[in-house]
């Protein structure tokens, strides 16, 4: 990048109100062409209502948001639910961008910036496939350099408009969710496995366990425990609280191969309304696991809330059990209260007294 394209672009500050970024003249006066663009629609011709479909391309992947009836999915991902907040979100965000700072750019600074194929190209299109509106966005912007780039919390965003390729705009905003990653993109909610009445582990070695109760407030106890075994309670807490929180971290691309499904280990939650859910835990892939979910049965829902507890189960169920289409991802720390050896259940021999 040429000096003054360095120092124009470094010196552009954040106003309060409109986001528009306005130049620090530091003796140069602006051309009156610029300072008629400031702080005006960076996508003019935008309409949230319009939006059919969101595609994201990025060097090594692509993802599409499709909007299917009143939900939005992600295509590379068989369909799954996108979380509906975060694409309304960046629908919004598109349409409120505002120009900053403009500048010519020429071919080698488009590519240290990452104004080309390089960068996050996104494209909004209508329900007939026609482009709304495209733009690429690059590297962050920040008004002082941090020490980690990558992780600090950016001011703004390098932006370029196919259609202007010689001049990069400045935005007030990051545009976080300009990224193909689908774990970005993904309704993330899991499971949420409430009033188990057992709780079964069993890994594809090794020895697995099972806890049970007879009621809501009952004890939980280890089956086939022997006399000097005991049942280390928080533990076997915290093994089913774990389930009624499960928030997923991906889903894994169908032509993924190897996710040891075949040969994984088997935790199954019976619950006091007659459900059972079954999950499978394959391989890990880098901090998470490969997950398939199965879940049997019909409700059946007794006492003072019957009617409340019904209606949740209404709501939630037909979500839960349409996950059993997909191979999942989901966090070893999540998981990891649960995949316990059996030993590792018991409450430790209080010491003899002397």
């Amino acid at each position: 990048m040429n000096a003054r394209l360095a120092a124009i672009l470094v010196a552009a500050l954040l106003v309060l109100g409109g986001g528009a970024l306005f130049l620090q003249q530091q003796g140069r006066s602006q051309r009156p062409a610029e300072a008629g663009a400031l702080g005006q629609p960076l996508l003019k011709e935008l309409k949230a209502a319009a939006v059919s479909t969101i595609q994201i391309r990025e060097a090594d992947a692509t993802l599409t948001l499709e909007r299917k009836d009143e939900r939005w999915i992600v295509a590379e991902r068989a369909g799954f639910p996108a979380d509906l907040g975060k694409v309304r979100d960046f629908v919004v965000q598109a349409i409120e961008l505002k120009i900053g700072q403009t500048e010519a750019i020429g071919d080698k600074d488009r590519g240290r910036l990452n104004l080309d194929a390089s960068g996050a190209q996104v494209e909004f299109k209508d329900a007939q496939g026609k482009s709304l509106a495209r733009f690429i966005a690059g590297q962050k912007f920040f008004k002082r350099e941090p020490e980690n780039p990558a992780k600090a919390a950016a001011d703004g965003r390098f932006v370029l408009l196919p259609d202007d390729p010689a001049r990069v705009v400045v935005v007030a905003n990051p545009l976080a969710l300009a990224t193909a990653r689908s774990a970005e993109w993904i309704d993330r909610q899991g499971l949420a496995i409430e009033r188990v009445r057992a709780l079964e582990y069993r890994p594809p070695g090794g020895e697995g366990w099972k806890i049970e109760r007879a009621d809501d407030n009952a004890d939980w106890q280890l089956a086939g425990a022997k006399p000097h075994e005991k049942l280390e309670v928080t533990k076997a807490n915290a093994a089913v609280y774990v389930l009624s929180r499960l928030e997923l971290a991906d889903v894994a691309a169908a032509k993924t191969e190897d996710t040891g499904l075949d040969r994984a280990a088997v935790i199954t939650a019976t619950t006091f309304e007659g459900l059972s859910y079954t999950l499978r835990v394959g391989k890990q892939a880098g901090e998470q696991y490969y997950v398939a979910i199965d879940l049997a049965g019909e409700p059946v829902t007794e006492g003072k809330d019957a009617e409340d507890r019904k209606r949740k189960l209404a709501e939630r169920l037909p979500r839960e059990k349409a996950l059993a289409a997909y191979v999942l991802l989901v966090a070893k720390s999540r998981l990891e209260d649960v995949l316990k050896p059996r030993a590792e259940l018991l409450a430790k021999p209080e010491a003899k007294k002397k």
